[in-house]
């Protein structure tokens, strides 16, 4: 087995040879991060996908975001290390289902959260993330929208319109975000009374509820460093903690479940990501039609 230290310079080497770009997650593996050319959440990374002139971009994070970077950039070759890196939340709308609601409610515009399959962006009118939800929603031309996976996010972005939101499916969720309690963390703001708190909206509403403050990891992020808290109590995965601390060297980082884990984000390793540039390996393709549909509602949220 190659060490660590090794692995990063011929990554590295690999990376100006081919002329390839490491797009990473918040979530990914620390030495992931620190590797990646850039990190982000998912709005960010679709825009740098976009942006790249790079000849390969290898996609540190679940696959939805790989077939997103392929979407944006069909003359592309885009990798992933670990083809096991799927998303349950995804998931829980295939394209087939999502047909199934425009039957039920053809008045409707559908606005579909950027976790979720190429197969189901291809079947919407609108693509958004946790950081724009409710910009993208007041832009689409109806009242009803269906909106989905994501109920607690539907939820979240439903305080911030007026338009009628209806979860597709009524069940979605991610269950690392599921793990966070109001409990756990009130027990843990009286341990640390100084701290603010940080919650992601795929939560359930009660934890948004005692929150400081809401929003995806990138706006997690820009409150950390504007905050004069010294402390933070943290519910995301805990991923997001190692770029928190980088950005806040002086402040304390508490997660509010030391187990919200997303095991399919930490499956992509420094050894997988060498073998996957040297090899060019884990190619993500998305069918000429979907990727053309799926591409005009990633657009409708890039302008």
């Amino acid at each position: 087995m190659i060490d660590d230290l090794s692995l990063k310079k011929k990554i590295e080497a690999l990376k100006k040879s081919k002329q390839a770009v490491v797009l990473a997650h918040y979530y990914q593996r620390p030495e992931i991060q620190d590797l990646a050319d850039f990190v982000g959440d998912s709005l960010e990374l679709s825009i740098r996908a976009s942006e790249t002139d790079a000849k390969i971009i290898v996609f540190c994070g679940v696959t939805f975001m790989a077939e997103t970077a392929a979407i944006l950039n069909p003359e592309k070759k885009v990798l992933i290390p670990d083809v096991n890196a799927l998303c349950p939340m995804a998931a829980m709308l295939p394209a087939e289902l999502v047909r199934v609601y425009r039957k039920e409610h053809q008045d409707a515009k559908i606005v579909l959260y950027i976790n979720t399959l190429a197969e189901a962006k291809a079947e919407c009118g609108a693509v958004c993330t946790s950081s724009n939800s409710a910009e993208i929603v007041n832009k689409v031309d109806s009242d009803l929208v269906l909106f989905g996976p994501d109920t607690n996010l539907a939820h979240y972005t439903s305080n911030f319109t007026k338009k009628h939101l209806v979860s597709i499916p009524t069940f979605g969720f991610c269950p690392v975000h599921k793990l966070f309690s109001k409990e756990s963390i009130l027990k843990l703001k009286r341990i640390h009374p100084d701290a603010e708190v940080l919650v992601h909206p795929e939560c359930d509403p009660e934890v948004c509820k005692v929150a400081d403050c809401v929003g995806s990891t990138s706006k997690m992020c820009k409150r950390a460093k504007e905050s004069p808290a010294k402390k933070f109590i943290v519910a995301t995965e805990v991923g997001l903690l190692h770029k928190l601390q980088d950005i806040r060297k002086d402040a304390v980082f508490i997660p509010a479940n030391n187990e919200a884990i997303c095991v399919n984000m930490k499956l992509h390793t420094l050894e997988k990501l060498y073998l996957s540039l040297k090899n060019e390996r884990y190619v993500v393709k998305v069918p000429a039609e979907m990727a053309y549909k799926a591409r005009k509602a990633l657009e409708f949220m890039l302008k």
